[in-house]
């Protein structure tokens, strides 16, 4: 392609600016948190005040114009926060801007690219209009003390196009190289073929689903099966799909999945060498701090003091490197001395695939505000989508405990101040709770209305608290209390705002202690609003079914659902149920010692390794305590209710390739090893599942089951029935995981028979077959084993 060729490059406007003329430190004291979404707020509030004073005010105007320079053509796009006439008839574009800065420091020069914004939005819109000049006015709000400032300037139209022309001539080396990288990104990915000879059975049709769904827009629901090479079977149907778009969004639920995405990526480069393709991996900020204690300030931290002043240079030299992981935006962060979290996420603009944790797209406060402010060109791969729903519900619910307020007021010692009145009016409303608990059955109530009452008194907390902070920075107890304080207020401030008829209000009472929750039980329409921001998404995992229910929580009522066959051969799978059984709540005490017995039949049928799933960690040690006393010659392990990562890796450590003797793991289901654990060959060759999963019944989940009664008449299906089976089928999903793999699953209790429970099951699970007895599991097992 000749070099003569010009590069084309679309641009949002803000990011030119702040990328060019942004200067100075990272300093994300209290004064970061939910930034954006209280600055959007206030930007409502003000559009609205100013329509009233302007009546042809516009909010959020659309611009988008094309400019030369250098040979590149860029298009400029971005949303002027208002467009006016004046008093005196000039055309006014208007940008807004939230500050904590004390009144005194608010010149309006102290951010210029606060201005270099606004002058190219008057720059478009003179052009398009044929005016002569245009005004701009900066309109900043200290929200602390709620101020407002405003600064104009008026340009010739001359003088706006000449602001843009030099802002374009600084970002000109960039421009060309990210021009230049998306013309042979597109080139490259063009040429890209399947990396591996053949296609397992099933995933052609799953990269046929995916790449369909990327190409046209909407959304896939995917029920992939284990062994189908489901991260592979997304990740390169999108990338083909790509063209000019992007990135696409990898994004997972846990640790071990952004592995394997990295490692797809990986996979891609080794297949061809020439690969024109940059990923990124976003780490959590404690994960990937290079200090001993993380303080996002300039005086504490060398690599937040001057991060603006140097991250270009960290940028230029970041984007030679195609795989950024953890490892590789540590080393580049010493390299050029600054905060490696940060870098991340500015690389993540340069990058053609994001890999990450699913708050950075659904959780309204860590969500990345840099792409989602509006919506993009975007492909979302949502791996795990079972757990999309209860993820959602946590990052929409929010709670405070009554301990918090009263150490609070307690740490700031005597005498009197505007602070302490307002902890002490927060305390004597949960003492007033308190007493209504203690009338309550269980000492727990629920409402569905907001607490109006204890939110106003948390606003007014904000600001003598946000006061006590600003003059109390130095870092020891009382100040990290007050601080956490402050974060989860706001926290609990932000959800109110979102509250209506998909959430609950519950007050429990614990002795002194009393805990106010919003609990969001129904999650679909912010998901559904987080994916209207892309073109397309794919939500995949082993266990979607049924696709109602999974379509209707996660907010794509209209996606297409795929569910895909196991690509194992079915009769390595020895699958029974235990129909003698009942595991309910008040057959528990007769249960225990068959249950001993039957998994004593499945460790001895074959000598190797064993997971036995239990509903809760008391039914666990009840049965591990029996099988244990008489069964003393068997190894077994326990999972514990606290066990760090390292236990964990331990925990599985035990479960040998080469075993040479029975170990049984006594184990939760739905806990750490319940999914997401690649136990493969004689690692795991067999798994019981006692009891259908269900959650255990209380106020919380009785909840839920009147709310999906009322708005589904399917309460007990979404509260209960659906949440357990996906527990049990992940489970179950442990044991076979290549195709050389044999192994059996036991399911011990007669509701797993129950026509309800058997149309949840997958296809391969038709081979089911009952026992009523540990002698006759016995005789199933030696037949299965015997008979390979």
């Amino acid at each position: 392609m000749p070099e003569t060729e010009p590069l084309a490059l679309t641009l949002p406007i803000r990011r030119l600016v702040e990328f060019l003329l942004r200067s100075g430190s990272i300093d994300s004291r209290f004064t970061g948190f939910d930034r954006a979404n209280e600055g959007a707020r206030l930007h409502r509030k003000l559009q609205r005040a100013a329509v009233k004073e302007y009546p042809d005010y516009e909010a959020e105007a659309a611009l988008r114009q094309e400019f030369g320079c250098e040979g590149i053509t860029y298009t400029l796009e971005g949303r002027a926060d208002g467009l006016f006439t004046d008093r005196d008839g000039m055309r006014t574009i208007d940008e807004i801007k939230t500050t904590t800065l004390p009144p005194e420091f608010i010149t309006g020069e102290q951010s210029p690219e606060h201005w270099a914004q606004a002058q190219c939005y008057a720059a478009i819109y003179a052009l398009q209009n044929d005016l002569p000049a245009m005004r701009v006015r900066l309109t900043y709000y200290q929200v602390d003390e709620e101020l407002e400032f405003n600064f104009t300037h008026d340009y010739t139209a001359e003088a706006l196009q000449d602001i843009v022309q030099g802002l374009l001539t600084q970002y000109a080396p960039w421009a060309r190289r990210a021009a230049a990288w998306q013309r042979d990104r597109r080139a490259s990915l063009q040429a890209l073929t399947f990396p591996f000879a053949g296609y397992r059975p099933g995933q052609r049709a799953m990269i046929g689903a995916v790449y369909k769904t990327c190409c046209e827009g909407g959304q896939l629901l995917c029920q992939a099966p284990t062994g189908i090479g489901k991260t592979m079977s997304v990740l390169f149907p999108a990338l083909k799909a790509l063209e000019d778009g992007g990135p696409v969004f990898y994004l997972t639920a846990r640790g071990t999945t952004r592995a394997a995405a990295e490692n797809a990526v990986a996979v891609l480069h080794g297949h061809d060498a020439s690969l024109k393709l940059r990923s990124v991996t976003l780490t959590a900020k404690d994960k990937i701090c290079l200090q001993d204690r993380r303080e996002c300030t300039p005086e504490a931290c060398p690599y937040a003091n001057g991060y603006f002043d140097r991250v270009k240079t960290a940028l230029w030299d970041g984007l030679d490197t195609p795989t950024l992981t953890a490892d590789a935006l540590r080393e580049l962060a010493r390299r050029h001395r600054v905060c490696p979290f940060e870098l991340g996420l500015d690389l993540s603009l340069w990058c053609d695939v994001v890999i990450g944790d699913y708050n950075y797209l659904f959780d309204p406060v860590v969500h990345l505000a840099r792409f989602f402010e509006s919506r993009g060109d975007y492909l979302f791969l949502v791996d795990e989508a079972h757990n999309l729903p209860g993820r959602a519900r946590d990052m929409h619910s929010a709670s405070l405990c009554k301990s918090a307020f009263f150490d609070a007021r307690k740490r700031l010692g005597k005498g009197k101040s505007s602070l302490k009145n307002a902890l002490t009016k927060i305390n004597n409303l949960f003492i007033e709770w308190r007493h209504r608990c203690e009338e309550a059955e269980g000492r727990t109530f629920f409402a569905r209305e907001r607490a109006d009452a204890f939110d106003r008194a948390l606003q007014k907390l904000c600001e003598p608290l946000e006061i006590w902070l600003d003059e109390h920075r130095d870092p020891d107890e009382t100040h990290e209390a007050l601080l956490q304080l402050f974060f989860d207020v706001r926290g609990w401030l932000r959800v109110a705002d979102t509250f209506d008829e998909h959430f609950v209000l519950q007050v429990s009472a614990y002795g002194s202690e009393v805990r106010v929750s919003m609990l969001c039980l129904d999650p679909h329409e912010f998901l559904q609003a987080d994916f209207a921001k892309g073109r397309a998404a794919v939500l995949f995992s082993a266990t979607l079914s049924p696709a109602g229910y999974y379509k209707d929580l996660c907010g794509v009522s209209e996606a297409r659902a795929v569910a895909l066959r196991s690509p194992f051969p079915a009769e390595n799978l020895g699958l029974w149920c235990a129909r003698n059984i009942s595991t309910r709540y008040k057959d528990r005490a007769d249960s225990v010692e068959k249950i001993a017995a039957l998994l004593y039949e499945m460790v001895c049928a074959r000598a190797g390794n064993y997971l036995a799933f239990f509903p809760s960690y008391s039914y666990l040690e009840q049965v591990r305590e029996v099988f244990c006393t008489a069964h003393p010659e068997v190894e077994t392990l326990r999972q514990d209710t606290a066990m760090d990562e390292a236990s964990r890796a331990d925990f599985l450590a035990q479960f040998t390739a080469a075993p040479g003797r029975t170990l049984l793991g006594f184990a939760v289901l739905g806990g750490v090893f319940g999914e997401g654990v690649d136990l493969a060959g004689e690692r795991l060759i067999g798994a019981a599942i006692v009891s259908p999963g269900l959650p255990q019944v209380g106020p919380r989940q009785e909840q839920l089951r009147a709310h999906f009664e009322e708005t589904r008449s399917s309460g007990f299906d979404y509260a209960y029935r659906f949440p357990g089976m996906n527990k049990v089928l992940q489970a179950a999903g442990r044991v076979i995981r290549t195709p050389e793999d044999k192994g059996v699953v036991l399911l011990i209790d007669d509701r797993f028979l129950a026509p309800d429970t058997r149309r949840l099951m997958p296809p391969h699970w038709d081979g089911l077959r009952a026992v009523d007895s540990a002698e006759e599991l016995r005789a199933e097992l030696e037949w299965f084993w015997n008979n390979k």
